[in-house]
C-alpha cells in the first residue's frame, strides 16, 4: 500500500475508534442516567482523552483535536444518537464491552503508529499505544463512578499492550505499514476477545502473613 493509501486508511480508522470510544462514553452515561450534556462529556473525553494525554508528552501541542475539531464533533454527535438510541440494546454493558474491544485494537494500533512517526523508539512507541487505548476509558469510568476496568481483574492493558507491541515488531519486519496495523489489530482484538469470552485473569495478588519478631530476629533484621 502506498503512503498517501495508507495515510487515508489510518485517518479514517482514527475517526472511527474515537466514534466508538465515545460511544462506550455515551453508554456509561445511559446507565447513569444522565442528561444530553451529561452523554457528551463522557463520550468526548472517552474519545479523545487518551490521544490528548499521548500528544502532551509527546510534545505535539496543540494537541490533535484542537487543530482538527471534527474529532470533538463526532463525539459529540455519536453521543447524542446514544442519548436517543441507549434503550435499543438487551443489554447496554455487553455492547459497551465488545464496543470497546474493538475501540481498544484499533487505538492501540493507532497510537503506536503515532509515537513512531513522532520519532519515539519501539518502547516508546508501545507506551503510546498503551496511555491512547485505555487512558480515555479510564477517564470515562471515574467521571462515571464506577470502577475503572483497567484495575479490574481483565485482561485489558495487557491486550493493548501485545496490540501495540505486535504492530511495532512488525514494522520492524515488513515494510508495508497497513499489514502491520492488521497484525496489530487482531492480536489485540484476538487477546481481549477470548479474555472476555472465557473470563481470563491475570492472577491477582494475595496477602501474606507478615514475618514475625522471632524469624526478623533469626536473620538479623
Amino acid at each position: 500500500m502506498s503512503p498517501q493509501s495508507f495515510a487515508s486508511v489510518v485517518t479514517a480508522l482514527d475517526l472511527f475508534s474515537v466514534v466508538v470510544f465515545a460511544v462506550t462514553g455515551a453508554l456509561v452515561a445511559s446507565r447513569k442516567e444522565m442528561d444530553v450534556f451529561g452523554f457528551s462529556l463522557l463520550g468526548t473525553v472517552t474519545g479523545v482523552g487518551g490521544g490528548s494525554i499521548r500528544d502532551v508528552l509527546l510534545g505535539q501541542t496543540p494537541v490533535f483535536w484542537v487543530t482538527e475539531p471534527i474529532y470533538i464533533l463526532l463525539c459529540v454527535a455519536a453521543s447524542v444518537v446514544v442519548f436517543f438510541t441507549a434503550h435499543i440494546p438487551t443489554s447496554r454493558y455487553r455492547v459497551l464491552v465488545w464496543l470497546d474491544c474493538v475501540g481498544l485494537s484499533l487505538v492501540a494500533v493507532l497510537g503506536a503508529e503515532r509515537g513512531l512517526e513522532a520519532g519515539a523508539g519501539p518502547v516508546v512507541a508501545i507506551v503510546m499505544g498503551v496511555i491512547t487505548a485505555t487512558f480515555g476509558g479510564i477517564i470515562r469510568d471515574i467521571l462515571g463512578a464506577e470502577s475503572p476496568l483497567v484495575l479490574r481483574k481483565e485482561i485489558y492493558v495487557t491486550a493493548a499492550l501485545l496490540g501495540a507491541a505486535a504492530y511495532v515488531g512488525s514494522t520492524m519486519l515488513v515494510a508495508d505499514k497497513f499489514v502491520a496495523t492488521v497484525v496489530g489489530f487482531t492480536v489485540c482484538f484476538a487477546v481481549r476477545a477470548l479474555a472476555i469470552t472465557y473470563r481470563w485473569s491475570l492472577p491477582p495478588y494475595k496477602s501474606r502473613p507478615g514475618r514475625g519478631p522471632d524469624e526478623l530476629d533469626r536473620l538479623g533484621l
